[in-house]
């Protein structure tokens, strides 16, 4: 699914001076914007962690578990391997639809204010 963005402007934008930026980093708007990423991006990186470590334990110390074959020459271990790609490519996907539908709106708002288009 590609976005449709314009051509950066050929006119410089104006920067927002050094009270300007404090006053946003301390406006609702920007505090309800790294709320919701937060709340989003700390528990699935934790979560993420904890299966990869999950993942790295169990080869260490349950050999014969991982050994254990799943079909033919398949053993749990590449199962679980392989499902660490899968996962991997899955949050990306997510985040990247989270991303488009909550975060990038907000972000948009509150860049574009501050370069003075709004």
């Amino acid at each position: 699914m590609a976005t449709e963005t314009s051509p950066p402007s050929k006119t410089p934008a104006q920067l927002p001076s050094t009270e300007e930026f404090v006053a946003v980093s301390e406006s609702a708007e920007f505090g309800e914007l790294r709320r919701s990423y937060r709340s989003f991006a700390f528990p699935l990186t934790v979560a993420f962690i904890a299966w990869y470590l999950l993942y790295v334990l169990l080869s260490n110390y349950a050999g014969d578990f991982m050994g254990t074959k799943v079909v033919g020459n398949i053993n749990v271990a590449l199962v679980l391997g392989l499902a660490q790609f899968l996962t991997t490519f899955l949050i990306a996907w997510w985040y990247s639809r989270i991303a488009a539908a909550k975060f990038d709106p907000k972000a948009d708002a509150i860049k574009s204010r501050m370069e003075g288009g709004a």
